[in-house]
């Protein structure tokens, strides 16, 4: 009996990461699409977006049934309150990896600027960079690496304000701008946002190894969108 609760558990432990890679792989596709005015690429982002939906949906059934029917304790539930918690926060992700994408088959003739667009391209290679880290703190359980993470969203929200300050700079000085301008705002502040849930998802390993809740990186606020 307890060797079929642990498989369970240990199936649970496997989907996760194997959401939380789908979610990355969206994440850089959409940065990259967006950033390359790849319109098929980012069509192929919101059409797997169905998969990453149907991992988050699987998760939280799958942690129902394991604590309503095996009524698990301590480590146990806060390992199936972690995936749970956790993987609405990779399905928001994915969210926004679809609305990066969205803008990119939205734009049609809009002026670019090269500059922007290596700036969003770099804060996509950090949220890269955090979203492959904190799937593998959770593998390991590393509170030390979820700490870290959390507190490294810093240079993701520092570059995303760049991106919107000079998007600004750069309108004023050129008003044909202003279309695309708005559409690189857009895709830095869901570049934020997905920041933002990888907090959460530290957060999270921390509570798992813990049993206390910690809001990390509490140093800055953020913009709603």
């Amino acid at each position: 009996m307890r060797r079929a609760y642990d498989e369970e558990l240990e199936q649970l432990h496997r989907k996760f990461y194997q959401m939380g890679c789908k979610v990355n792989e969206a994440i850089y596709k959409s940065i990259k699409a967006f950033v390359n005015h790849d319109k098929e690429l980012a069509k192929g982002v919101i059409e797997e977006d169905k998969e990453i939906n149907q991992f988050e949906h699987d998760l939280e059934q799958a942690c129902i049934e394991l604590i309503a029917l095996q009524q698990p304790v301590t480590t146990d539930l806060r390992k199936i309150i972690t995936v749970m918690k956790a993987s609405a926060d990779l399905e928001r992700m994915g969210d926004h990896a679809v609305s990066i994408s969205k803008s990119t088959i939205r734009v049609k003739g809009n002026k670019r600027n090269s500059m922007i667009e290596g700036m969003i391209s770099d804060a996509g290679e950090k949220i890269k960079k955090m979203g492959e880290e904190v799937i593998t703190a959770y593998i390991e359980y590393d509170t030390e690496k979820a700490v870290e993470i959390a507190n490294y969203d810093y240079l993701v929200d520092s570059l995303t304000h760049d991106i919107k300050e000079a998007c600004i700079s750069e309108m004023k000085k050129d008003p044909e701008l202003v279309l695309g301008a708005t559409d690189y705002i857009m895709a830095s502040t869901y570049i934020e946002r997905i920041g933002d849930y990888i907090t959460n998802i530290s957060e999270w390993i921390v509570y798992f190894q813990t049993g206390e809740i910690q809001e990390l990186n509490t140093h800055h606020s953020y913009d709603e969108l």
